[in-house]
C-alpha cells in the first residue's frame, strides 16, 4: 500500500510529463514549418552505413547540428549575401522572396541539410537540382551590368557569406573554444560542397576567408533593393505564435552576427550596443529549450544511419 504523499505526487508527475510533451511538440511544429521546405525529401536514416559526402567525423556535422546557431547565421548569411548587387539581382529577378522570405529560408536550411547529413545519393541530387536551376538565373542587374547565377566568382561569395556565418553563430552560441585547426577543416569541407556548385578559387582556411572577405568590400554597395530586403527579413512572422519570440530572437541574433562594417552598411549599427546586449543573453537563455526539444534532429538521425550496419 502506497504512502498518500506517493499517490498525490503521481497526478503531478503526470501533468508535468504532459505539459513537456506538449511544449516539445509545439516547438517541433514550428521548427518544422520554418525548416522544412517543399521540394525533395531528404530520407536521413538510410540506407544503413552510408556516411553522406562527409562522414560523421566531419567538423561541419559538430557545426551544422544547432538549430539555434544555423538559424542566425542563416539570417546574417542572407543579409551579407544581399550586399553583393548581383547576387541580390539574381535574387530579386528570379525569386520568391518578397513575398515568402521564410520559404527561402527553408530552402537554404533544406539544402544545407540535405548536403551535409543526408546520403550520398539525396546530396549529390540536390547539387544537381540546384546546379540545374543556377542555368535559368540569367539577368541585367540595374546598373546594366550582365549577372548568372552560375557565375563560378557569384557562388564563392554566397558560399563565403553562408559559411562565415554559420561559423561565427557555431562559434558564439555553441562552442568558441572549437580548435583553430578544426575551423580551418570545416571550411575547407564546405569548400567541396561549393566546388562542386561551380565555385571557383573558394576560400579553405580561416585566413583565406579574412582575405576574401577583405577583397570584397569594394565590391559591395546597398541600395533600395537592400533596403527593402532588410525590411521584409525583419519583419518576417514566424509560422506560428509559439515562435514568434525565437523568430524575433533569431533575426537579431542574425544581425548581431555581422561584421561591424556589414552592420554599418545595412543600418544597423546605431542600435547595435543595445541589440548585443539583449540579443546574446536572450539566445543563451532560450537554445537549451530547443536542445531539449529537438531531441531526435538531422545529426542525430544520420549518425545512427551512418553507424548501422549495411543490409
Amino acid at each position: 500500500m502506497s504512502d498518500p504523499a506517493s499517490r498525490q505526487s503521481e497526478p503531478r508527475i503526470g501533468l508535468g510529463a504532459s505539459l513537456a510533451r506538449r511544449v516539445r511538440m509545439a516547438i517541433v511544429d514550428g521548427v518544422t514549418q520554418l525548416t522544412v521546405a517543399s521540394g525533395p525529401q531528404l530520407d536521413l536514416s538510410s540506407p544503413p552505413g552510408d556516411p553522406g559526402l562527409f562522414g560523421s567525423d566531419a567538423v561541419c556535422w559538430k557545426v551544422h547540428a544547432d538549430f539555434t546557431s544555423m538559424m542566425a547565421g542563416g539570417v546574417s548569411a542572407l543579409l551579407l549575401q544581399a550586399l553583393h548587387p548581383l547576387a541580390l539581382a539574381g535574387v530579386w529577378d528570379h525569386s520568391t522572396f518578397r513575398t515568402d522570405i521564410l520559404g527561402r529560408l527553408r530552402r537554404t536550411a533544406t539544402f544545407i541539410t540535405g548536403t551535409t547529413y543526408g546520403n550520398r545519393r539525396d546530396a549529390l541530387a540536390l547539387i544537381e537540382r540546384v546546379r540545374q536551376i543556377h542555368l535559368g538565373v540569367t539577368g541585367t542587374a540595374p546598373d546594366g551590368r550582365p549577372y548568372r547565377a552560375s557565375d563560378p566568382a557569384l557562388l564563392t561569395w554566397v558560399h563565403v557569406a553562408e559559411v562565415s556565418s554559420f561559423l561565427a553563430a557555431y562559434l558564439r552560441y555553441v562552442n568558441p573554444t572549437l580548435p583553430a585547426e578544426a575551423q580551418d577543416q570545416y571550411f575547407a569541407e564546405t569548400a567541396r560542397i561549393a566546388a562542386m556548385l561551380g565555385a571557383a578559387d573558394v576560400p579553405q582556411s580561416r585566413a583565406a576567408i579574412e582575405a576574401y572577405l577583405l577583397n570584397m568590400r569594394p565590391v559591395l554597395e546597398t541600395g533600395p533593393r537592400t533596403d527593402e530586403v532588410v525590411r521584409i527579413l525583419m519583419n518576417a512572422r514566424a509560422p506560428s505564435a509559439a515562435m514568434r519570440p525565437a523568430g524575433a530572437l533569431m533575426l537579431n541574433a542574425g544581425v548581431d552576427l555581422l561584421p561591424d562594417w556589414a552592420q554599418q552598411m545595412l543600418g544597423f549599427d546605431t542600435l547595435a550596443g543595445v541589440r548585443r546586449a539583449m540579443v546574446r543573453p536572450g539566445v543563451k537563455l532560450f537554445a537549451p529549450v530547443l536542445r531539449w526539444a529537438l531531441n531526435n534532429g538531422a545529426s542525430k538521425r544520420a549518425r545512427r544511419r551512418a553507424a548501422a550496419q549495411p543490409d
